[in-house]
């Protein structure tokens, strides 16, 4: 039976109805199952050792595209369904967007899922499966308000497996219960996304927004990701979870191991668990206390298996982010860990009197990445310059005690999903000029530069114009949409100048927020652009976070007040979309001109929306923080913008704290004015006074990520950048020398130095 005859029958089974008369939302749920029903028969992915991925986040995005290009007949489907008089993009809006994750950290560990199959390696995602996930942005009153987002449906991607797992507090019992999401290769076998819930979870203990019980463990375990620890019990709660995931977690790998016939005395020769940042950390002492209660290990040797099996991935070089948990919090969760934990601890001490490499300090807090760093196998950072900051500063006392388990693994993306899938023209465009390898191998991608010498100048020029032009389409696209969504009209040919991530101080929206304050005075003042600009951003603040959602209050107050003023907005348009995620990723990323990398230098561990925006013919404008570093390195410095002072420099205000935000103001007439207008009487006339003043008294007294140091050579760069984009035939060069050079962050080529460095598999 061919696709289509499969379909047609799954639509009568279902529905009774055919392809041509099912609803969008019928056709979703039929091809849904179709494609599960594939996924099955594909052959599971095995050898004699895996790695479990364990992460409080994997943010998979929508997944229907993704697997029916994996499976290799997205093309015969799409052709199905045209055929019917049905449009495959309609199908893939009616999916809901699965809500398993925030921000970057979330997404990596989607992108690794896909390259683990994608390779054949034998490695599933372990995490939870949380039922309203982050939260739902609305905008109010130009405030973001948080409401659940309810993505589970009867029909869904999650398949319960019938395994369940008692989880054991220091107050109560739980039952986990194992959902699984299949993961195929693009071209390959599958694996799995592990995924555990609690039986007794109750939807209905959402009341007004995301409001909560937190007390009532039994029943909110997996309701949100990251749920609000401004109080102990929110803390409490954190906590909670991060042991629910890894009790569950390291009881499926101990029956999967028993399941095997594996000598749990060499499991290291069998598992490799990697912790994705500190939230996994229990799963340290979690597997001693499975080892030593229930398999009669002596301390030693399950300490010692238990080291030669963990790994730890470092994401942040920010120390508030780095977990450190009061010992009196996990004896009222955990208590049962405590004992090892102290043990732990007790080794530590006995070794080092250096109190800043101590598990539990003189604050009786337990640091979680001193566990992963003594008790793993390896540390990694995620960026070239990322892990010289770990190794050289924030984490030297440790590097100097294990310099041979430090090693960078600088991040990638999947390019299935941020080239095949979500921008199938320039996909197809590449693929004709120089063949499907770059599929496999995104390396060949720099072939593209080699057109002039191979074809002739006419091909270059043909290619170049064709990018040009996919481009147009992308942001004439992201127009409409944009129209329909958020009610703004923007101008296809204006300059789209994007950043869209979370909203964090560090990486500097309130930066972008003055310049465009800046642009807006100067057309006030007389002084008009040669092209419009459209500035787009997309981002969740924590409910928690009041400073990142006074930041947002300021860009819609920007956006009532530009778009509305009838001189400026002919000349500039700022749209704050609503409940930015992977979805919107994919239709802003290809549409995009400009790519917004502007963290403070030292504070962005990598970044992956900046090898996004590359792949897709972006120019980035950035510090040089993170993998911007490595970026300039590979596209040279024709072909990025970068200011302002380097992570060195940084670094030394910091130990000097010598950054004083007011003296940048004072001295400084455009700082001053573009800082003092989030008080003006223009701004309070459309904001709420509270936040504006607190942004305003944040940026003049304290400003922690040093937005005044940069803020003028940020606005001299990025002038030079929008000027530049009117010498079109040198800016669409710069494009293509940015998707050519986009190949070394594919995470196919991470998921290899993974494998060869630290799990081998």
């Amino acid at each position: 039976m061919n696709l289509e005859q499969q379909l047609n029958e799954l639509t009568k089974k279902m529905y009774g109805s055919s392809i041509e008369k099912c609803t969008d939302a019928q056709l979703y749920n039929s091809v849904l199952q179709l494609t599960k029903d594939l996924l099955a028969a594909k052959p599971a992915i095995t050898g004699k050792k895996k790695v479990y991925y364990i992460s409080m986040e994997f943010l998979i995005g929508k997944l229907l595209s993704n697997n029916l290009i994996n499976l290799g007949i997205y093309e015969e489907m799409r052709q199905i369904l045209k055929k019917n008089g049905r449009n495959i993009a309609a199908i893939e809006e009616a999916e809901p967007e699965p809500s398993l994750g925030n921000g970057g950290l979330g997404r990596l560990a989607a992108c690794f899922l896909d390259s683990i199959a994608t390779l054949g390696l034998p490695g599933d995602g372990v995490g939870l499966n949380y039922h309203y996930g982050l939260f739902k942005q609305v905008f109010r009153d130009r405030l973001q308000k948080a409401e659940k987002n309810d993505w589970i449906e009867e029909n869904s991607w999650l398949t319960r497996t019938g395994a369940t797992f008692e989880v054991a507090f220091g107050d109560r019992k739980v039952v986990s219960v194992l959902y699984d999401i299949d993961v195929v290769g693009y071209q390959n076998g599958c694996n799995k996304l592990h995924l555990f819930d609690v039986a007794t979870v109750d939807e209905s203990l959402v009341k007004e927004g995301i409001d909560f019980d937190k007390t009532a463990i039994e029943k909110n375990l997996t309701l949100f990701l990251y749920p609000d620890d401004s109080d102990e019990a929110g803390n409490l709660l954190r906590i909670y979870q991060e042991y629910f995931l890894v009790s569950s977690g390291a009881q499926l790998i101990v029956k999967e191991l028993k399941e095997k016939g594996c000598d749990l005395y060499h499991m290291d020769e069998y598992v490799a668990v990697q912790i994705n940042d500190t939230h996994p950390t229990m799963v340290i002492p979690e597997l001693i206390r499975i080892l030593t209660w229930d398999e009669g290990f002596t301390m030693e040797d399950a300490v010692n298996v238990v080291s030669r099996t963990c790994a730890y991935t470092n994401h942040t070089i920010l120390a508030e982010a780095l977990e450190k948990w009061p010992l009196a919090y996990i004896e009222k969760v955990v208590p049962q860990l405590v004992p090892i934990i102290k043990e732990l601890s007790a080794r530590v001490a006995k070794k080092y009197t250096d109190p800043r490499v101590q598990i539990i300090d003189k604050d009786k807090r337990v640091h979680m990445a001193h566990i992963d760093i003594h008790y793993g196998y390896s540390v990694n950072g995620v960026a070239a310059i990322h892990t010289d900051i770990l190794k050289e500063t924030e984490l030297n006392h440790f590097y100097k005690i294990y310099p041979e388990k430090f090693n960078n693994k600088t991040n990638g993306i999947t390019f299935r999903r941020w080239l095949l899938s979500c921008n199938r023209e320039l996909a197809e465009l590449i693929t004709q000029t120089i063949g499907e390898g770059w599929k496999k191998d995104a390396g060949e991608l720099e072939k593209l530069l080699g057109i002039a010498e191979s074809q002739g100048c006419a091909a270059e020029e043909d290619l170049l114009d064709a990018i040009d032009s996919i481009k147009q389409q992308k942001k004439t696209a992201l127009a409409a949409y944009i129209r329909e969504k958020e009610g703004v009209s923007i101008e296809p040919d204006s300059i789209f100048d994007i950043q869209i991530k979370r909203l964090h101080e560090y990486k500097r929206q309130q930066m972008n927020a003055l310049y465009i304050i800046h642009k807006y005075l100067e057309i006030k003042g007389g002084k008009k652009p040669v092209r419009p600009v459209t500035f787009i951003f997309g981002a969740k603040a924590a409910p928690a976070y009041v400073i990142a959602q006074d930041i947002i209050h300021l860009l819609l107050v920007l956006s009532k007040i530009i778009n509305h003023d009838p001189e400026v907005s002919r000349y500039m348009k700022v749209v704050m979309v609503e409940n930015y995620n992977v979805s919107y990723a994919e239709k802003l990323i290809p549409a995009c001109d400009v790519s917004e990398q502007i963290s403070l230098a030292s504070k962005e561990a990598s970044g992956t929306g900046n090898m996004k925006f590359m792949l897709n013919g972006a120019v980035t404008l950035g510090t040089s923080d993170g993998a911007n570093v490595e970026i300039h390195e590979l596209v040279g410095d024709d072909n990025i913008y970068i200011f302002g002072k380097d992570s060195d420099t940084v670094i030394r205000h910091y130990e000097k704290a010598d950054y004083v935000s007011r003296e940048y103001y004072e001295k400084s007439p455009g700082i001053k004015a573009a800082v003092d207008f989030i008080i003006s009487e223009k701004a309070l006339a459309v904001g709420h006074r509270e936040n504006l003043e607190r942004l305003y008294n944040e940026l003049l007294n304290k400003d922690w990520f040093m937005t005044l140091l940069d803020l003028e050579d940020y606005i001299a760069v990025k002038d030079k950048a929008f000027a530049d984009y009117e010498d079109r035939e040198g800016w669409r060069k710069k494009m293509l020398v940015n998707i050519a050079k986009a190949g070394f962050f594919s995470s196919d080529r991470t998921i290899q130095e993974y494998n060869r460095d630290i799990w081998k598999l």
